[in-house]
């Protein structure tokens, strides 16, 4: 039997623990493609007037968590678009994220306890890149007050080296990043309706790291072209988190690429399609 045949035939945990060790971190030429972000910012501007007319949301609220290093000022393009939308968009309010520090987690749990108390509803989460590590981490903690999870270019699965920020949050979070009990429990998905946004040009993680077990039939993941800087002002990437917003919890379907859709995006539901980095 051929290597690839033998691939083949191994047990889906196997093919998961060989993809963790053949992934790698973006190479130089994607690394340099992030310099396109401020033109994605400017693409959204652009195309406003499209995106303007998608339906409306049901006005629930959306709590947005920011990015390794970054603060609520890095998702005002996202809140405005969610605002624009009829959601009820909220920012973090912990100034700069440098890791799950102390008092951070335990900020994030009255954030979306307040939240939702004024809301009288389950709140949406969205994080971008670490930020989505929080929002996947708190749904699994009050899956009662979060109605789904979205995440933008998030490493929640895969070998911690397989980034570029790697060092950078070992530096500012003072936390190890291979600690494997920890990661064992990160790649579990939340049990509410999950997307993980990616894009495979992501140059500062590797796309491989933001899939969802196709094994899960309330999570999902949509493929976008995108920057990971420029991810939370992408207009794909904002299309997509529109029409999930709109998604109902009990009736969650995932992402439907059919028609025009299939020109802008992939997605990866199939075993196949979430091992093809072999």
């Amino acid at each position: 039997m051929s290597p690839r045949n033998r691939r083949k035939a191994a047990p889906a945990a196997q093919q998961d623990d060989d993809a963790e060790l053949h992934t790698v971190p973006p190479g130089l030429w994607l690394m340099m493609l992030e310099a396109r972000a401020p033109w994605e910012a400017l693409a959204l501007a652009a195309v406003s007037p499209w995106l303007s007319k998608m339906p409306s949301g049901d006005g629930h609220a959306v709590l947005v968590f920011p990015g390794l290093g970054a603060s609520d000022l890095s998702t005002v393009a996202l809140r405005r678009f969610l605002k624009q939308h009829n959601y009820e968009p909220y920012g973090w309010e912990q100034g700069l994220n440098l890791g799950p520090r102390d008092g951070v987690l335990e900020g994030c749990r009255q954030r979306i306890a307040a939240i939702h108390r004024e809301h009288g509803a389950p709140v949406s989460l969205i994080g971008w890149s670490l930020g989505g590590i929080y929002a996947r981490e708190m749904a699994k903690e009050m899956p009662d007050r979060v109605r789904s999870v979205i995440t933008l270019g998030t490493p929640f699965t895969g070998h911690p080296k397989a980034t570029n920020a790697w060092r950078f949050y070992k530096l500012v979070s003072g936390q190890h990043p291979h600690d494997e009990e920890l990661l064992a429990e990160v790649r579990k998905p939340p049990p509410v309706p999950t997307t993980s946004i990616y894009s495979k040009t992501d140059g500062v993680v590797a796309w491989q790291c933001s899939i969802n077990p196709a094994r899960h039939a309330h999570t999902e993941n949509i493929e976008v072209h995108a920057s990971h800087l420029g991810m939370g002002m992408n207009p794909m990437a904002m299309y997509a988190i529109a029409d999930r917003l709109r998604q109902d919890p009990a009736h969650w379907k995932r992402f439907d690429v059919q028609g025009a859709r299939r020109w802008f995006f992939k997605v990866a539901h199939q075993p196949e399609a979430v091992t093809r980095w072999y």
